[in-house]
């Protein structure tokens, strides 16, 4: 289903060259919300994969590598009533700005891309997307940063610390800020998240305790196996991360709903999984993801 028109992407493009400061001017006068509300459940689309290079999906490379057809099936997913929100770096959340596609949803800006896949400096994952006193100037309403811990790398530490700076900046601002914690490895030339129980554990205790205060703290966690004990090293609030999709996604669809019945998990944060669903139905997946996080949601009605 396509949404957007040849005719938008001439515009966003020539904005970008004629009148940029329009881009300031769309952010500022969108519609926004309270982040929770209702149910206090939040299911946000998750788009900030390209900036870090990681392209694929399933057995596609370049399946993101379309802006045009990746900003299509995010408008498909920001106008169904129970997606709250979507998660970007700069250019993307620019790009959604001019189509008018952020009222009344949350901004999620992503921070650090700056670990690129595959590089040799992937470990040490710089911030060069969004910083805290940027986002408080655009109304950027929750920051995300992506922190992979990987005990043989030396690149850990600086990502470390630039962490703690941005938990603090976030906790002053009062802007909340998701922590994506994994515990990490090298696996033939390749960075790899562990993602038994027990990894995963590790890794929210690590990222729990970053910054001079956790005030503003969320998690944004895998599911995985034991996932009531992985839960239960935690009282900050969690959204659920989606993944790669697996070959059967009721089975991953089973999975979320399990998982979201869980204390602590507040809802989902999904991309590629459902922007780029195995059946090629971006509506009726995201349709099925958010009345998993919003039970209640109304169905349409029919005449």
């Amino acid at each position: 289903m396509k949404i957007l028109t040849d005719e938008d992407f001439r515009r966003i493009r020539a904005v970008r060259a004629e009148s940029p400061q329009d881009i300031r001017e769309a952010l500022a006068r969108r519609r926004r919300r309270e982040v929770i509300r209702g149910d206090g459940r939040l299911f946000i689309i998750a788009a900030d994969h390209p900036a870090r290079g990681a392209l694929a999906v399933g057995s596609s490379p370049h399946a993101m590598a379309d802006r045009c057809e990746l900003l299509d099936r995010l408008a498909v997913a920001l106008r169904h009533p129970g997606v709250d929100g979507v998660l970007g770096t700069p250019d993307i959340i620019d790009d959604l700005a001019l189509l008018g596609l952020l009222d009344d949803k949350i901004v999620v800006g992503s921070m650090n891309r700056g670990g690129l896949r595959g590089a040799s400096f992937e470990m040490d994952d710089r911030y060069t997307g969004y910083d805290v006193p940027t986002m408080l100037d655009s109304g950027v309403d929750f920051a995300k940063a992506l922190l992979r811990v990987n005990l043989d790398d030396d690149g850990t530490a600086p990502t470390l610390a630039a962490t703690a700076e941005v938990v603090t900046a976030a906790a002053r601002a009062d802007l909340p800020i998701m922590l994506e914690p994994f515990m990490s490895r090298s696996v033939d030339g390749r960075i790899v998240n562990d993602l038994d129980p027990d990894s995963v554990m590790l890794s929210i205790a690590i990222a729990s305790g970053l910054g001079t205060s956790s005030r503003s703290t969320w998690l944004k966690l895998p599911v995985v196996d034991e996932m009531e004990r992985v839960l239960s090293a935690t009282t900050m609030p969690v959204l659920l991360l989606g993944g790669d999709a697996g070959a059967d996604p009721d089975d991953t669809f089973s999975s979320w709903e399990d998982a979201l019945s869980m204390p602590g998990v507040r809802g989902l944060t999904v991309g590629r999984t459902l922007l780029y669903s195995n059946g090629g139905d971006v509506e009726s997946a995201i349709d099925t993801a958010a009345r998993l996080v919003h039970p209640d949601l109304a169905r349409p009605s029919h005449s």
